[in-house]
């Protein structure tokens, strides 16, 4: 008698017909990706504008209108008497004017406050200046006294009958700049790969390009976001509200010269999180962009105080876009359910479901006081970025390209090789200006 070989058939797991005749694949040529909205932050600044830059290092020309905030602070507790005969006001920690007080300021009207800003102490007009030293006459109808440190307002000005106008000034442009980077993502095969028939995808090469031109959109959406350049980028400088800032930094124009192990030069790009970190302000001023937001403590009072500060420079349709990781965004959910804001009597905030972009990701609107935010999950804000949340405004953002992306073939440089090597090639980088008008959050437990 024959022996009987095990098979599927008798509780065996080996042979032709279990290994090879069985077909396991529901979808043979289907692959099931984890990850689809790759690159949104690179999405939406390709799609609002892309510029084509003239060099590698591009530079951008910035204003802030001085004269919308025109303010000093008193130095001393003079008193303004209800006569004509004019009163002495120094002044210090001056913004939106000349620096030094001269001619300019003969005219100015200033409302003077205590420090807090809660109560008006009083009005008067400039009629003489010298050094720091004003010649102010009171326009109250009674005599006040000024409060050290206290803020004065400029609310216009006013002139005699018939007198000689006061010395003109006026403020210089901004420049601020950045680099392109250049970005190279290969893909190889062996001839025999490139020819084989497989399940999965039938072609190799066509997966392959695919993939990398998926992973070049991720590290470019890691360097607009993370970027990083050792110096020379002066993106604010000495600018940024100008006398206002607890501390300005100063840069020069210039290559920092990193290269690579054959002394080519290595250009990055700067990052608008990294760009942020450095130029914002934390601080608790009319201007702050960087907010620490603590789960177990932040309240719903400060949620509307911090969005006006991010609505205050108007955005088209006052809707902004926020490019969140997974723990900011679960923190607003959570704020919208029934929790609501620590210590606010079941305040919440007003969170959408799901929606689809036309760009093609994910968002949920999130309502505001002050303006709409659109949530993107965004995959590169992981680990140490989890809970941040960026909010930007597009309109002084844009994706600078310096050479057109293209798709390189043939690059292999031994001939020998059976097979194919091509690569993604780009060089490009983020404009971005006027920094305080984008606002970072970082939530933390």
């Amino acid at each position: 008698m024959a022996e009987t070989k095990k098979s599927m058939y008798n509780g065996g797991s080996a042979g032709v017909l279990y290994t090879d005749r069985r077909d396991f694949y529901v979808s043979p040529q289907v692959v099931k990706e984890l990850w689809t909205d790759v690159a949104p932050f690179t999405t939406v600044i390709s799609n609002r504008e892309t510029r084509k830059v003239p060099d590698p290092i591009f530079k951008m020309f910035e204003h802030r209108n001085p004269w919308v905030k025109q303010k000093c602070l008193v130095n001393g507790t003079p008193t303004l008497d209800d006569n004509d005969t004019g009163d002495t006001v120094a002044v210090t920690d001056i913004v939106g004017l000349v620096s030094a007080p001269d001619n300019s300021w003969v005219g100015l009207i200033f409302e003077f406050w205590n420090v807090a800003e809660t109560t008006k102490a009083g009005t008067a007009v400039v009629t003489a200046v010298s050094g720091s030293n004003l010649t102010m006459k009171s326009l109250s109808g009674a005599a006040f006294t000024c409060v050290n440190n206290a803020p004065m307002y400029v609310i216009g000005n006013a002139h005699g009958e018939g007198s000689s106008a006061p010395d003109a000034w006026a403020d210089e442009l901004q420049v601020v700049f950045n680099s392109s980077q250049i970005f190279k993502t290969p893909l190889q095969i062996t001839g025999t790969l490139l020819a084989a028939s497989l399940r999965g995808e039938a072609s190799e090469l066509s997966r392959l390009r695919a993939q990398k031109n998926q992973e070049h959109k991720m590290q470019k959406e890691k360097a607009f976001l993370f970027g990083q350049r050792d110096s020379g980028t002066d993106l604010g400088g000495s600018a940024y509200d100008a006398g206002n800032r607890s501390a300005d930094i100063v840069e020069t124009f210039a290559d920092d010269g990193r290269t690579d192990a054959n002394s080519n030069v290595i250009r990055t790009t700067y990052g608008m999180v990294s760009a942020m970190d450095k130029y914002g302000e934390s601080g608790s001023y009319d201007y702050q962009n960087i907010f620490s937001v603590s789960e177990a403590t932040y309240t719903y009072n400060s949620f509307v105080d911090d969005m006006e500060k991010v609505f205050q420079y108007v955005p088209e349709a006052g809707v902004k876009r926020a490019f969140c990781g997974s723990g900011a965004l679960g923190y607003w959910s959570k704020m919208a359910g029934s929790e609501g804001m620590a210590g606010s009597s079941g305040w919440t905030v007003n969170l959408s479901d799901m929606r689809r972009d036309s760009l093609g990701f994910n968002y949920k609107v999130l309502e505001t006081p002050h303006g709409i935010l659109q949530l993107i999950p965004t995959p590169a804000l992981r680990g140490p970025y989890n809970k941040y949340m960026l909010v930007v405004s597009e309109e002084n953002l844009f994706h600078a390209q310096y050479r057109s992306p293209m798709y390189q073939t043939n690059i292999k440089t031994d001939n020998a090789f059976d097979g194919v090597k091509d690569q993604y090639f780009s060089d490009e980088g983020v404009g971005i200006s006027l920094i305080e008008s984008h606002h970072l959050f970082k939530v933390t437990d």
